[in-house]
């Protein structure tokens, strides 16, 4: 039986709030066998420098195998030490024959290793990202081209406010993760750097070839070369931390959306069904509820709180940290869990999202014309001046609030208005479907932007 007390591990959770890939990047065997990797790469950059012998860098390597390892010692001597690296070493060392495991870990220190074991943990968990972010955006820019100019009503402040159309709204989704594209392109040679420099970072224990052997070692590992230690200075850290937070954050954005257009009152759009009765509530047969919406808005608000924790990291001590470092160790695994959960639960529901286009012209209705005053203001204020235009028809919707006319009707009755318009053009005027702007336009500019999607 699954004992886990965490959903990311749950039997039951884990496939709704994360992903199977990204557990395994995150996982004890990954990052172990980065630790081994990191090992290995330094012991062949030292073998080939003539640093230490050839013979001692090859069998060092032979051994860097995540399944030699036994992690029942590993976790033993991890609660007495309280880091796992010297254990790592430890039964690395146990494991070379001839003695020659005491040249690996040559000039490295603890933070060296779990550090870069970290980044490399980064950088695969960050690919999976980018694939899913790149899956999220090719449905997005499909639903906003066959919606490109489907009408809807746009709405501030809760209330209905001036046409627009469908397409252009999943077009402004869309483009935020065009803009987050762009921050990946730009935060990755950054933040994927490795750490070698020995006990504070000076590269001491490696004397005058420290900066050749790191770099060469950062090379091996296909990681940039740190133009000093970073080991109190956790920015990169918190960076991708950060970036993983305005992911969550349009992921939520659509969520809401999506969410409030499902209400039974708008019915516009909605989750797809999937099999049997997904969203289905045990008391009340009608309803669907915003299943993935509910997942995508939880794990974001996880991934918030948890950048907190990262922030908090970066208050590190000295040259090497009493605390601040771990809090890295519990929220990182957690970030890129519920960030990959969340993308997940956001490819599902907007590849299959229901799109309903008769609802949402029959709500553009509903206000027989309100919801494209501003239309008639904008027509009559070369005629008679904005301000005084605003007012008018202001008065007139007022009056029909309280129930003395249809507004076409009295737009029509209102003698300086009639000197402007006739009844006709004051009802093409109304029409909603005359008014949505350059929807259709900006949908095309963003979706033209073929290097972003």
């Amino acid at each position: 039986m699954n004992t886990s007390a965490t959903v990311i591990d749950s039997s039951i959770y884990r496939d709704i709030f994360s992903t199977a890939a990204m557990r395994a990047v995150w996982s004890d065997e990954t990052r172990v066998q980065y630790y081994l990797d990191v090992e290995r790469a330094l012991a062949l950059v030292q073998g080939r420098l003539g640093i230490i012998p050839q013979n001692a860098a090859a069998e060092i390597a032979k051994h860097c195998a995540a399944g030699e390892i036994d992690f029942e010692r590993l976790k033993k001597a991890t609660e007495r030490v309280g880091f796992p690296i010297m254990p790592v070493v430890q039964q690395l060392t146990a494991l070379c024959a001839e003695g020659l495991g005491q040249w690996c870990h040559w000039g490295a220190t603890t933070q060296d290793i779990t550090d870069t074991a970290t980044v490399l943990q980064m950088r695969a968990g960050l690919d999976l990202i980018e694939r899913d972010m790149r899956d999220v955006m090719g449905v997005l820019a499909a639903l906003a081209k066959e919606h490109r100019d489907t009408p809807m009503a746009g709405r501030s402040h809760m209330q209905q406010a001036i046409p627009m159309t469908f397409g252009y709204k999943v077009a402004v989704w869309l483009s935020g993760f065009q803009r987050q594209l762009e921050r990946f392109r730009e935060m990755k040679p950054r933040v994927l750097i490795g750490e070698l420099g020995g006990a504070v970072g000076t590269l001491a224990s490696l004397g005058e070839r420290g900066f050749e052997v790191q770099d060469a070692v950062m090379d091996e590992l296909g990681l940039g070369r740190p133009p000093i230690a970073w080991h109190t200075m956790r920015d990169t850290i918190c960076e991708v931390g950060n970036f993983l937070g305005l992911l969550c954050g349009l992921l939520e954005k659509i969520a809401l959306d999506v969410k409030l257009l499902m209400m039974t009152e708008l019915d516009e759009v909605a989750e797809p069904a999937g099999t049997g009765q997904r969203g289905g509530s045990s008391t009340m047969p009608q309803k669907r509820n915003p299943i993935s919406c509910a997942y995508i808005t939880a794990c974001a608000g996880v991934v918030r709180q948890h950048i907190a924790g990262l922030l908090t990291a970066m208050g590190s001590d000295l040259e090497r940290a009493t605390g601040p470092w771990e809090i890295e160790w519990l929220v990182l695994p957690e970030i890129f869990c519920y960030t990959a959960g969340a993308l997940a639960q956001a490819k599902f529901m907007l590849a299959g999202l229901e799109v309903h286009p008769e609802s949402m012209l029959r709500n553009l209705q509903i206000t027989d014309g309100l919801i494209n005053t501003e239309n008639v203001m904008m027509a009559l204020g070369p005629k008679m001046g904005r301000e005084i235009a605003h007012d008018k028809i202001a008065a007139i919707c007022v009056e029909v609030a309280k129930g003395k006319g249809r507004l076409i009707d009295l737009l029509a009755a209102d003698a300086e208005i009639a000197k402007i318009f006739d009844r006709a053009a004051l009802e093409k005027l109304l029409d909603p479907r005359s008014y949505v702007g350059l929807s259709a336009a900006m949908v095309d500019r963003v979706l033209g932007d073929d290097d972003a999607i």
